[in-house]
């Protein structure tokens, strides 16, 4: 891979510096970078380009995969900043209009800063694998979902929960973080775990057979779902659409 991928927190977003030249044999590798940036839930994911030429303008499909999966989950806003002349000429394409791109991260940052929705309410916990944590997590559902007054979703919130955090406690068994955060359309629903292997979710790829009861009941119940790679092992997502929102 000839592409370097840094990332460091600025307060509560992540930046991560992209160098090199991106071609389409660098396109995997940061594409899963990207994945587990946003499995860090950012309010906010800054691209610094500032160092990265463009070696194969399709590769630039990399950054319009990483903003689709981001606007189904996490919901985090992703900002492409400073890219040269060569690189900004090709993100000004047809074909890449719908990305985000500022002159600077400065310009980035400022324009977050006047957007009401870049931060949103989340409530979180850490959970040992043991039987006492889906009651917990049902717990932390129907809290979740009474102080940010949405009475109509506790019942599929609390559900899915427990499916995701009795997963981990019966075939991970690894310490988790149960996390739920609101975004303008959504209630997300996050279980992350020390396991790298990735369950089957709806995008076909791989995993283990033994979890596909629990997450039919979660499919069943959950607007989209999904599971992306973390820095330490995956998380594993459900979304339920809000009922207040139009």
């Amino acid at each position: 891979m000839t592409i370097a991928y840094r990332v460091d927190f600025d307060g509560s977003y992540l930046v991560a510096n992209v160098s090199g030249d991106l071609g389409m044999t660098d396109v995997s590798g940061l594409h899963e970078h990207l994945l587990k940036s946003l499995a860090e839930q950012p309010d906010a994911l800054l691209l610094d380009l500032s160092g990265m030429l463009v070696a194969d303008p399709l590769s630039l499909a990399v950054f319009t995969a990483a903003s689709r999966q981001a606007s189904r989950w996490p919901g985090t806003p992703i900002a492409l900043c400073a890219p040269p002349p060569p690189t900004r000429e090709f993100l000004d394409s047809h074909a890449y209009q719908r990305l985000s791109v500022f002159d600077s991260l400065d310009a980035a940052r400022a324009r977050l800063r006047g957007d009401p929705q870049a931060a949103l309410p989340a409530l979180s916990d850490d959970l040992l694998p043991v039987s006492g944590a889906a009651r917990h997590a049902r717990d932390l559902a129907t809290d979740a979902c009474l102080r940010w007054d949405l009475p109509g979703l506790v019942g599929p919130a609390t559900l899915i929960a427990n499916e995701l955090v009795s997963n981990v406690v019966d075939h991970v068994g690894t310490m988790m973080t149960l996390r739920f955060s609101l975004r303008p359309r959504y209630l997300n629903i996050a279980v992350r775990d020390g396991s790298p292997a990735l369950v089957q979710g709806p995008d076909g790829r791989s995993a283990a057979p033994q979890h596909g009861r629990g997450l039919l009941l979660v499919g069943a119940m959950a607007h989209s779902w999904g599971c992306v790679p973390s820095a330490d092992g995956k998380v594993v997502w459900a979304s339920l659409r809000r009922p207040d929102v139009a």
